[in-house]
């Protein structure tokens, strides 16, 4: 069949209309708002939808259902409008309310709504070509639930808090199910998480279910990724410490004392009595990071050896006299 087309702007204007956005009559109830939703979100779904304005209307579509479903928010729309409900409208409490903000993510509503991404699943039911499926077998369908895809954020960590070990408390707001099962309110959660001493880049710190909840869907898992804050004396290779130490070519020929601080604040004395060579390098047994119960890798301190710009021909003679 034809395509719908919708011709208006409703979604450019400030004052949206969402009631109008469902084809209902202000003052809609429940049942009415959701029989819309379900037509119309299938009819401008962008998948099934080619028209110039198909993802516009989805989302306003979203946006309408996702304030007319949440009994709270209809009622500040129902009495202020959607400045009420965007810019806050008065409480009993002699306060205002807290200003919604529509996520923007339509299709998140969509998966919410009826526990699948795709929308055509109301034209072909899964094993029914040939009428197989029974009734329950249907309703299973329509009712199982989906888990979203994991929630990942990355957690900077320094290398003073790995070589250590660290707890860190990461605030994250998300949508929580409210008492009667199918409105959502946001609200804070802190997360704690104990950074065990030589921790790697890339280690996964996962929340099973912690994330946004809904009616139909499974919360999704939230995870947080260790990435290490660059440091100004080391970096990690493998479990070792690796230092760069800039050495005059004085010192590389005749040798020095190397003074540095590490990690967990103690100063290491390491003696270069070498003559510094190209790839030379001092291993310091131990020093490195932890892991497994007690082991430790070794700190590595490698040069970079400064060559002075120019030479003057009495400072010529004596290195020829001394390395002759």
């Amino acid at each position: 069949g034809t395509r719908p087309v919708f011709l208006d702007n409703r979604h450019q204007t400030m004052n949206r209309d969402f009631y109008g956005a469902l084809g209902l009559q202000n003052g809609a109830d429940r049942s009415e708002i959701d029989a819309a939703f379900r037509k119309l979100s299938l009819q401008t779904h962008p998948q099934r939808n080619q028209a110039l304005t198909a993802e516009a209307d989805f989302t306003l579509l979203a946006e309408a259902y996702d304030t007319l479903s949440n009994a709270e928010r209809k009622a500040i729309y129902d009495r202020f409008g959607f400045q009420g409900l965007s810019q806050g409208a008065p409480n009993s409490s002699g306060g205002f309310t807290e200003p919604y903000v529509f996520h923007g993510d339509a299709y998140k509503v969509f998966q919410a709504f009826f526990g699948t991404d795709s929308p055509f699943q109301d034209q072909f039911p899964v094993q029914d070509e040939f009428g197989l499926t029974d009734q329950h077998e249907k309703e299973d369908q329509r009712t199982r639930k989906k888990q979203d895809a994991p929630f990942e954020r990355e957690l900077l960590l320094t290398l003073e808090e790995v070589f250590l070990g660290c707890v860190k408390k990461m605030k994250m707001s998300r949508r929580v199910l409210s008492d009667d099962g199918y409105t959502t309110t946001v609200r804070d959660k802190i997360f704690t998480i104990h950074v065990t001493p030589g921790w790697k880049e890339g280690t996964r710190v996962t929340f099973a279910k912690d994330g946004d909840q809904g009616p139909n869907t499974i919360p999704a898992d939230v995870v947080f990724i260790i990435k290490y804050k660059p440091h100004p004396r080391f970096r990690r290779e493998g479990n070792n410490l690796i230092h760069t130490c800039t050495l005059s070519l004085s010192d590389a020929l005749t040798g020095c004392i190397l003074e540095l601080v590490t990690l967990d604040g103690r100063k290491l004395s390491i003696p270069v009595n070498d003559i510094v060579r190209p790839g030379y390098q001092v291993v310091v047994p131990g020093e490195g990071m932890p892991h497994g119960k007690s082991d430790k890798g070794d700190l590595i301190v490698r040069f970079d050896t400064v060559f002075p710009k120019s030479l003057s021909e009495e400072k010529k003679a004596l290195i020829r006299q001394a390395l002759a």
